[in-house]
């Protein structure tokens, strides 16, 4: 099986660990793979990677690095035959995470070598063209993203430190979200994302219980909880009872609206835009093939 390593020296925990391109050639000669890998030079490059592996034959591409890169390269997969495999090195690993996939290189590694290992086909999102595969979010969740983009040295505590820090000057917005069923609520937000797996990443589950395989997404949205009740809410990330909170709006559709007053940050999968006012949420279903585990609860593609 021809196969493509993109490899991003960059991301997260990648920086840490200047032996690990050299260990993705000693697996590759070890497995007799056809493989090859290549590095990211800049923001974008990583699809214009994956299109040339596409175009070079290649039936299995695997994104050595974050959930930006992991987002840069699926953005190319979709609807291909070719299936995407996870080498996560960043800092949130939402979408592994949420799959049940190794966050250590080497058992991730061990994944690719293993024939139990599947391919699934899983949903995918767009925001006003944007492709998502993880969360894409606005309001507090945009302005944290693009803080915690700027930062040298990540992690759980440094996002914690960034997100402190935004809170404390983050100003709520007005919102209109409708779904094209008939639901259309208008309230001013702290929050909204929108989520095809269940957590943002480091097992933060903004929508408890949302799957990657039922053709829908999960629309969560927080009201302002001031200084008092944003710890609560914290907590109930971390406990899996975050919709529970009576400041948490939960809505699961295809397609969702979001209209607020002007122009703004959205981001997805950690990464910002700026785009417009209005911002149409869609899903495609079972739009991307990944690489799993054999006990991963999704059912294999065909």
């Amino acid at each position: 099986m021809k196969t493509r390593f993109i490899f991003n020296p960059c991301s997260g925990r990648n920086r840490r660990r200047p032996r690990l391109a050299a260990d993705l050639q000693a697996f590759a000669a070890a497995q007799q793979l056809d493989a090859a890998i290549v590095f990211t030079e800049c923001p974008g490059h990583a699809t214009e990677l994956a299109r040339a592996a596409l175009a070079d034959g290649c039936e299995r591409i695997v994104a050595v690095g974050g959930d930006g890169t992991m987002n840069e390269i699926a953005q190319a997969l979709v609807g291909s035959p070719a299936a995407l495999a996870l080498v996560p090195c960043g800092s949130g690993n939402g979408l592994a995470l949420h799959l049940g996939l190794p966050t250590q290189p080497r058992r991730s590694l061990a994944l690719l070598a293993d024939a139990t290992a599947r391919v699934v086909a899983i949903d995918t999102g767009t925001a006003n063209g944007h492709p998502f595969f993880n969360a894409m979010g606005l309001g507090f969740d945009a302005e944290i993203s693009r803080r915690f983009n700027r930062l040298t040295r990540r992690g759980l505590l440094a996002y914690a430190r960034t997100g402190l820090a935004a809170f404390l000057r983050h100003r709520p917005e007005q919102v209109t979200v409708s779904d094209g069923n008939g639901t259309r609520e208008t309230f001013a937000a702290f929050i909204v994302a929108v989520a095809n797996s269940d957590q943002y990443g480091n097992h933060a589950q903004v929508a408890p219980g949302a799957r990657v395989d039922d053709g829908l997404l999960d629309l969560v949205a927080v009201r302002p909880p001031g200084l008092l009740g944003a710890l609560p809410l914290v907590a109930r990330l971390f406990l899996g009872t975050f919709d529970q909170s009576p400041r948490v709006w939960r809505l699961r559709g295809s397609h969702f609206v979001i209209e607020r007053p002007t122009p703004g940050l959205i981001h997805t999968d950690g990464e910002t835009h700026l785009t417009a006012a209005t911002v149409n949420v869609a899903v495609r279903p079972r739009s991307l093939r990944l690489l799993v585990a054999a006990g991963c609860r999704i059912a294999s593609s065909t």
